[in-house]
């Protein structure tokens, strides 16, 4: 069976010189659909690692970015839940935000024992800064794909992401 043609500028083989489909074509579609986004996810985690400002890592990223696109306020527990780690691990990465004063956080007026969390101002930059440091390897990707390549693969991520956040499997 001929390999499948592959876009312009991306390898067909890894870097130790083998093919890059090699002993996966048995697998399951939807298992190497999964398998190539956490390979996509870790290179680009990567690249993300070596341009953030500030000594920002990639999960503090994460949760500025989620205010910026979202937006308002949300508890401890809401966080945790969106990323899907515990409320003590999303504790200490939001105090070390809110040290930065990168987050705001108050006393949940509906649970006194919980706590709200917004994005500051300057943490909006600093995200906004993370997005331009990041610029330079995004045009790379684009100039190498095509902003129409992009778009049609877009609606399709997008639903797979609203799939898999409808469909949690419930914490252990």
């Amino acid at each position: 069976m001929p390999p499948r043609p592959r876009p312009a500028g991306l390898s067909a083989a890894t870097p130790e010189g083998h093919p890059a489909d090699a002993g996966v074509a048995a697998d399951p579609t939807v298992f190497r659909f999964f398998n190539e986004i956490g390979i996509i996810e870790q290179l680009a985690r990567n690249r993300f690692e070596r341009v953030m400002p500030q000594g920002l890592t990639v999960a503090q990223f994460s949760v500025l970015n989620h205010f910026v696109r979202l937006g308002g306020e949300r508890s401890l527990v809401d966080l945790a839940r969106a990323f899907q780690v515990s409320k003590a691990a999303m504790g200490k990465l939001v105090g070390k935000l809110d040290a930065q004063g990168l987050v705001a956080v108050r006393a949940n007026p509906a649970d006194s024992r919980g706590k709200l969390v917004s994005v500051t101002r300057s943490g909006s930059r600093v995200r906004d800064q993370a997005v331009r440091h990041l610029a330079p390897t995004l045009a790379l990707l684009r100039a190498s794909l095509g902003d129409d390549h992009l778009e049609r693969m877009l609606p399709g991520l997008v639903r797979v992401r609203q799939w898999l956040d409808e469909n949690r499997e419930p914490s252990r």
